[in-house]
């Protein structure tokens, strides 16, 4: 028998929330800034930064496990345990094999690219795009589009959920926050090259490891164990989906449901909402295009003593990247559970008094599970983790779009410049970086709803296959030149990029969607369910999401 309130019925819902401001989990705080800080100066100290190979590649000396744990920490950043735990809160375990699909394309990083990447001597891949094809033109676009790509995509996911934990957490001023964050990730990024963001990587790596793990064994005893998680998710429902709108009314069950093959991995083909043969066969295309040929992870791994460092290292991130199951899809999971009224929240002005907006709150399903159930002190290491997790994924962009600006388009324009010019221009240009992400900052806060988190997603899988492609072909098919290569290239990665953008912006614009889907039964009593069985075409393709997004 479900129970259905009013929104007015919980009038302080949104208000439930306990800040971390206690002396306690400061002194973890500060405790976890000051180790940062410290490993960041040992590395100074024990490498060459006054060359290009020293500041860019750490001299090419890491060994193999601070190789695994920064490609891990370059990878997981703040927007992990936010989306992934959101994701897994909306739609159950899924998920988690964009997590799992990464065991075996890091594995042909180590075996099949890195090889040709280190014989080839480069240290940009538009550089080695240069050297195979022996032309310009697609090593300046592929920097170009790199360069967007890490400005416009990567770090504005990350900005957003790091704002996102930050208001749930601390209740601080957003600007204020990023700003400060940004700012101590810029500093020891510029001054310590790659080998201090290395090192400083394998310390946020144990952190992450260590708070996350943590944190899952206190959400798993709250929730009753693993067979309590798995027996109470399909029951965890929101009672408030009766809306004070009359133009919204009561909201269709299949929008606050759990997806009922929420414990599937592999789904349907055609009804799921992660089809397995687009888990298998497409996310197989768009992870071979970060794991295998984007510079924040092959930067890593060409920074490596030999190729057997950087084959273990790669074996190790393989192994890591089993855990983001049980760290962030799960205890998303147990936070619906736990908050359903306000992770699972579907009527939209319940919605905007959780979490800021009217589309759902599943966004919140890990920072609500620290705040609501860690002691002090613990909940200082869980905002460490959160900070690391964020500081790590964005000191890795700045660190490579630098090498990138500074390689493949500043030495194109003064070619005979010299190692001291070239280190002070790529320093310069992450103070630049870190600008354009502050200015970035209001867009990121507007799109809260999700709208462009998601899109971005989307426009990152718009441009994988065909950077995938020329890098297969490039690697595997001696007889391709750069003229194929560009000719298929640009056209590929622009038609479908803008198209669907500007389409999307359109629809957006001109009709914004209801909070729900179709799900607006206004002919109905506002105490009354709509007739059994109904259920429109849009709601069956979204059930089981908050906000049905």
């Amino acid at each position: 028998m479900e129970e259905h309130m009013e929104a007015g019925s919980a009038p302080g819902l949104g208000n439930q929330r306990v800040l971390i401001n206690n002396l306690a989990d400061i002194l973890v705080i500060a405790a976890y800034f000051l180790l940062v800080i410290g490993v960041g100066l040992w590395s100074m100290c024990r490498t060459n930064r006054g060359t290009v190979g020293g500041y860019f590649l750490a001299g090419r000396s890491m060994v193999w496990w601070p190789v695994g744990a920064s490609l891990f920490a370059s990878n997981i950043g703040s927007g992990h345990f936010v989306g992934l735990a959101g994701t897994g809160a909306a739609s159950g375990l899924a998920v988690a094999g964009f997590e799992w699909n990464a065991l075996f394309v890091v594995l042909l990083l180590g075996w099949l690219f890195a090889p040709v990447y280190l014989t080839a001597g480069v240290i940009t891949m538009p550089q080695y795009l240069r050297k195979r094809f022996g032309g310009h033109r697609i090593r300046l676009y592929l920097s170009v589009l790199s360069l967007f790509l890490y400005i416009f995509t990567k770090i504005s996911v990350d900005m957003f959920s790091g704002a996102v934990f930050i208001q749930q957490a601390l209740g601080w001023n957003i600007y204020a926050s990023v700003i400060a964050l940004l700012g101590i990730t810029m500093i020891y990024t510029v001054t310590g090259g790659l080998a201090a963001l290395m090192y400083t990587d394998t310390l946020q790596t144990f952190v992450i490891l260590g708070g996350a793990f943590v944190l899952m064994g206190y959400a798993f005893h709250e929730v009753g164990g693993y067979s309590g998680l798995f027996d109470k998710y399909l029951g965890a429902m929101t009672s408030l989906t009766v809306s004070e709108d009359p133009a919204v009314g009561n909201i269709s069950s299949s929008c606050y449901r759990p997806r009922p093959d929420s414990y599937h991995l592999l789904r349907d083909a055609v009804t799921g909402d992660l089809p397995w043969p687009a888990l298998l066969l497409g996310l197989t295309i768009v992870s071979g295009w970060y794991w295998c040929s984007d510079q924040v992870i092959v930067q890593r791994c060409l920074a490596g003593k030999n190729l057997t460092h950087i084959k273990a290292g790669c074996i190790l991130c393989g192994y890591l990247k089993l855990m983001p199951m049980f760290l962030m899809v799960m205890p998303g999971m147990i936070s619906r559970i736990l908050y359903p009224d306000e992770v699972a929240c579907v009527v939209p002005e319940v919605c905007k008094r959780v979490c800021g907006t009217e589309v759902g709150c599943s966004n919140i399903a890990y920072p609500r599970l620290v705040v609501k159930l860690m002691p002090n002190g613990l909940r200082g290491l869980m905002l460490a983790v959160m900070l690391a997790a964020l500081m790590s994924s964005l000191a890795s962009i700045f660190n490579s779009s630098s090498t990138l600006f500074t390689m493949d388009i500043y030495m194109r324009l003064r070619p005979h410049a010299g190692d001291r010019e070239l280190l002070l221009v790529g320093r310069l240009w992450v103070v630049f970086i870190v600008a354009v992400s502050v200015a970035w900052l209001p867009v990121v806060q507007a799109a809260q709803g999700g709208q462009l988190f998601d899109y971005i997603q989307a426009v990152s899988s718009y441009l994988a296959p065909p950077v995938s492609a020329v890098f297969v072909l490039a690697l595997f098919v001696p007889r391709v030149n750069e003229k194929l290569c560009t000719t298929l290239h640009m056209p590929s990665t622009l038609l479908p990029c803008a198209l669907p953008l500007l389409c999307h912006c359109a629809l957006r614009l001109l009709w914004p969607p209801h909070p729900c889907s179709i799900t607006v039964h206004s002919t109905y009593p506002t105490q009354a369910s709509p007739p059994p069985g109904f259920q429109s075409t849009a709601q069956q393709g979204a059930a089981g999401r908050p906000g049905c997004r």
